[in-house]
């Protein structure tokens, strides 16, 4: 199996340039920085990962649109992306998946089905079939994961003598990107991945050596919406070449660490993107400068005022 390679995202950061935010690092405490990615236009990471990907699209394919399976963030970021480059976009995601995200990926211009959570990805599949479209996975695809790498690329410019980079786990795609970059400019660095408790799915796979599959259900339980989702072949490939650790947090953990990082970066993290600053808080990691990825920002307002409230 071919894995990304530093140059597959170095070439990724230049194809995504005109269409993202850098994202600069934030002073949490002492020795950690978060990585804010919910400033992106779409609130989160999945940016990264979508422009890189539609914009590989050959031309003569572009006509019959993409097609996407999501919890959420990658369903705007596809929405996002395909207006930016001229495409139509369908978006299936799941009937648990947050009104937000839902309202903003319509936004966006695409077309919306809802429908249950164990049927995106058949549904999405039907798509392609019926239209001829493209699809564009939320992790399980090579430029998905090469886009997402550039944020480890801008890490490690930002801060060269990083010791450990922090990043949320959920399909791996995230987590696959960063840790190329990261263990290719700051080999000495630890990548560290973050689970909620509730879908500890990947960290126990890590233990095995294998894939272990959590029912969706299961999974289903975390407030963490955006990690609700399983690593594929590819991204646990990469996993266990590049990643050193994956922890898990609890419920009450993350929604402090959305109070805390509202409070000390005066920023909105969802509780996905909050999780690494959970383990940050809560777990016993590597000392030194230390750099979390607050992978995105959307959730509801109701669920905001209630967790700072």
């Amino acid at each position: 199996m071919r894995l990304v390679t530093i140059e597959d995202v170095r070439a990724a950061a230049a194809a995504i340039a005109p269409h993202v935010v850098r994202t600069p690092l934030l002073p949490f405490d002492s020795t950690l920085w978060i990585k804010p990615e919910n400033l992106q236009p779409i609130g989160a990471f999945k940016q990264r990962g979508a422009v890189n990907a539609l914009s590989r699209i050959p031309s003569a394919d572009r006509e019959r649109g993409v097609v996407a399976y999501s919890s959420g963030n990658h369903a705007q970021a596809v929405a996002y992306a395909a207006k930016m480059l001229g495409m139509r976009a369908a978006i299936v995601v799941p009937e648990n998946t947050p009104q937000l995200k839902i309202d903003a990926t319509r936004a966006h211009g695409a077309e919306v089905f809802v429908v249950g959570i164990t049927e995106r990805e058949s549904r999405a599949a039907e798509l392609v079939q019926e239209r001829g479209a493209t699809l564009i996975p939320p992790f399980d695809h090579f430029d998905v994961i090469a886009g997402q790498g550039t944020v480890g690329l801008e890490i490690c410019a930002d801060l060269p003598d990083v010791t450990a980079v922090l990043v949320p786990v959920s399909g791996g795609g995230l987590i696959s990107g960063v840790a190329v970059a990261v263990k290719a400019l700051c080999p000495n660095a630890r990548v560290i991945g973050v689970e909620p408790e509730l879908a500890g799915d990947a960290a126990a796979s890590l233990r095995a050596g294998e894939l272990v599959r959590w029912d969706a259900h299961d999974r289903a339980r975390t407030s963490a919406d955006g990690l609700r989702a399983e690593p594929s072949e590819l991204t646990f490939a990469h996993i266990k070449e590049y990643v050193d650790d994956i922890v898990t947090v609890s419920e009450d953990e993350i929604f402090d660490a959305v109070r805390q990082i509202a409070r000390r970066t005066r920023t909105v993290a969802e509780p996905s993107g909050a999780t690494v600053v959970a383990a940050h808080l809560n777990r016993s990691l590597p000392e030194g400068k230390t750099v979390a990825v607050v992978s995105g920002g959307n959730l509801e307002p109701s669920l905001l005022a209630s967790i700072l409230g």
